[in-house]
Order: structure tokens, then sequence, then C-alpha cells
């Protein structure tokens, strides 16, 4: 019997690309809101004893909330197994408290998704390009989580971008590590910038850990806000001679008129992202390259 595919609202668009590349059956539910703003759901696929599968960021707090509901209610009504699939975990950046009192976001959400009772075979929980390694251990009791790489698809489209002279490069040292990754599997040198605080917020930059004059750079980053950090690493790569440059990011949010922002900046060729936000299918921009994470998922579930 095919597995049950439900998806919060934010999510459907994925879903459907999910239903045409997998083998799964369309999961229906009603959501509609009381004149109060308090959200009605009701499951109206018949879930006892079958598989199923959410697809639900938390791109929000009421997206978040919804994923919850709808995922404790399937397994109430008999759900034999569970998987969430969170393309966009979208609470990674408070991950660790860095002053006194701060609350790690990243750790609560967490653990309310590892609340939702446990299903006859269990919980698992699908995330993807986690901005934090150590995240994915902060699901804890019944809920399996397994981190997905997007790893092919950066590779693929730095491989059609890139040509046979790039370097692959990052934002600053914070992300060196998985860019040098990258770089290595594609056997092309990786670049990265050093940067020296000075006051505050405030840094400027010392060093470039390579030479990109004369060459495409490929600058990767796992998530784009509103592209500031990008702007700013790709004027420094500019500044030392660097060709054609190409961003490419798993998770584009790209609030603040994001987009326009790298567009207009002249500094960037091309901008390549996958679907993982609910902020990037409606994109209609010829600046823009949408890489659909479909397939990965099917895969990955």
């Amino acid at each position: 019997m095919k597995k049950l595919l439900f998806a919060i609202k934010d999510y459907e668009y994925l879903a459907k690309k999910i239903l045409a590349c997998g083998d799964f059956e369309k999961g229906n539910i009603e959501v509609n809101h009381f004149t109060d703003g308090e959200r009605y759901q009701r499951i109206i696929s018949a879930v006892e004893s079958r598989d199923v599968v959410i697809i639900g960021g938390t791109v929000t707090d009421e997206a978040t909330l919804e994923l919850y509901d709808l995922a404790s209610s399937l397994v109430s009504y008999g759900a034999n197994s569970l998987t969430l699939v969170i393309p966009y975990f979208g609470y990674s950046t408070m991950e660790r408290a860095v002053l006194p009192g701060e609350i790690v976001t990243a750790k609560t959400r967490a653990r309310l998704l590892s609340s939702i009772p446990k299903s006859n075979r269990g919980n698992k929980v699908l995330l993807f390009d986690l901005h934090s390694e150590g995240i994915q251990y902060y699901f804890e009791q019944d809920l399996y989580p397994v981190h997905v790489y997007c790893k092919d698809i950066v590779i693929a489209a730095a491989r059609e971008f890139g040509g046979n002279n790039f370097v692959m490069a990052s934002t600053d040292a914070g992300r060196a590590k998985w860019v040098e990754s990258l770089a290595n599997d594609l056997g092309v040198n990786a670049a990265f910038i050093l940067k020296r605080r000075l006051k505050g917020d405030h840094t400027e930059v010392s060093a470039i850990n390579a030479d990109v004059a004369g060459k495409t750079v490929i600058i990767y980053d796992d998530m784009i806000r509103s592209g500031g950090s990008i702007i700013n690493a790709a004027k420094t790569y500019k500044d030392a001679g660097a060709g054609d440059i190409y961003v490419i990011t798993t998770h584009g949010l790209f609030v603040n008129d994001g987009i326009n922002k790298l567009k207009n900046s002249g500094l960037i060729k091309k901008l390549i992202c996958t679907d993982s936000h609910v902020n990037v299918h409606c994109i209609n921009d010829e600046f823009v390259e949408i890489k659909g994470l479909s397939e990965l998922i099917c895969a990955s579930i």
C-alpha cells in the first residue's frame, strides 16, 4: 500500500512535486480559520494502519504549530508510521546561547516536535542541510532525526556554471570546512575570507586564503537571508581579481528584498538555490535558477 503524503499549507507546492515523482497517495485535510484567527484542521483521509509522511518546514511559528498539530493528530488517529520531512528547519540561528539568558530556540522547537506521540512503528524526521550539525541531536525521545545532505545538488550546480576553471568559495571561515569538502569532491581549490573583528559588529578583511584572480568563483552558503554577507564576500573576491561570480545556496529566504539586492549589486552573475523554502517557489526571475528537492526527498523517504 502506498504511503499517505500530507502537507501543511506553506508546503503544498513541494508536496505536488513529490507526488509527481514518487509513489505516494495524496492525504487530504481541511484547513480553515475561525473569526478570531484560531486554526481549524480536519483529516479527511483514513489514516489508521497507514504509513504517513508530512511535508512541513518550520518557516514560521504558525507553520511549526500547524505541523505539530497535524502530526500529533495523525498518530492519534492510528498512523502506523510517521515521517516528518522538514526541508528548512527555521530556528537554526539560535542553536546555542552566546549571552547569558539567551533562549536556544533550535533546541526548544526540537523538543516540541519530539513530543509528538509515537506511532506504532516509530517517528522519523528528515532535516536538510542544517545550519549547524549539532541541531539533529536536539531531537529526543521517540523521534529519530536524519540529516540529509544536498551535496549532490550543489555539486551538479557548481559543475554546470563553473566550467573547467573555478574556485569553490565561502563567505567566511565559519563555512570553510563544508566548502572545502565540496571543493575536494569537485577537484578544485577552496577559498575563504579571513576577517578581523574591529569593534562590535564591525570587521575588516585581513586575507583571502587562495588565488582567485581571473577565475570563476562560486560562493556557497547553506542559507541566505537578506544577502548582505554574500554581497560583502562577492565584493571581496571581485576586488581580489575574480572573474564571474555565482552563488549557490540550499535555503533561500531572501527577506527584505534580498534577491533584488543581490541582483542590483552587479557582482553576481547567477543565483542558484533549492526550493526548500516557501519564499522561493513563486520566484520568476532569470537571475535565479531553482533546483528542486523533490527527487532527493523521494529517495530519502
